[in-house]
């Protein structure tokens, strides 16, 4: 059996379908840009792949991490109408994310895996974040993990 398109995926087509008529800009915009990312990852390495539900999600974490340090980098830069762009982009991308851990969510799944390693002190840190980035995925930004670990650590 082949294995069938990821949902995700098809759910992103079919929405930029959706925007482009009804002249949705930012919409259509943000939704091209998200699946061209989404294609280049299918053919980079060494053969083409369909991505699956989870790599669609990496893809678009990354993207909105993308947009969110852009609109820091335009807002210091003096260009709130470029940060404001970013931003709306953003936004379009949150929708097609898993919701965000709250601190206390991420707090409690640190401290099981500290406790589940039985790490100590910073040394262990990356045994640690092995555990914990499973359990995670996509639901909160690798920086905002690692600081958590090295918080439950010190």
């Amino acid at each position: 059996m082949i294995p069938s398109m990821a949902e995700l995926k098809t759910r992103l087509k079919t929405e930029l379908t959706a925007a482009m008529k009804a002249r949705d800009e930012v919409r259509t915009r943000t939704l091209r840009m998200v699946l061209t990312a989404i294609s280049n990852e299918e053919v980079a390495g060494r053969s083409a792949r369909e991505l699956s539900d989870d790599e669609v999600v990496t893809v678009i974490t990354r993207e909105a991490k993308k947009r969110r340090e852009a609109a820091e980098a335009f807002d210091q830069g003096g260009r709130p109408e470029k940060a404001e762009a970013e931003r709306a982009e953003g936004e379009v991308l949150a929708d097609y994310l898993p919701a965000q851990l709250s601190d206390e969510e991420l707090a409690a799944l640190v401290a099981e895996a500290v406790a589940e390693t039985g790490a100590s002190d910073a040394k262990a840190m990356g045994r640690v974040m092995k555990v914990v980035n499973p359990k995670v995925a996509g639901r909160a930004e690798g920086g905002r993990v690692a600081a958590e670990v090295r918080r439950q650590l010190a």
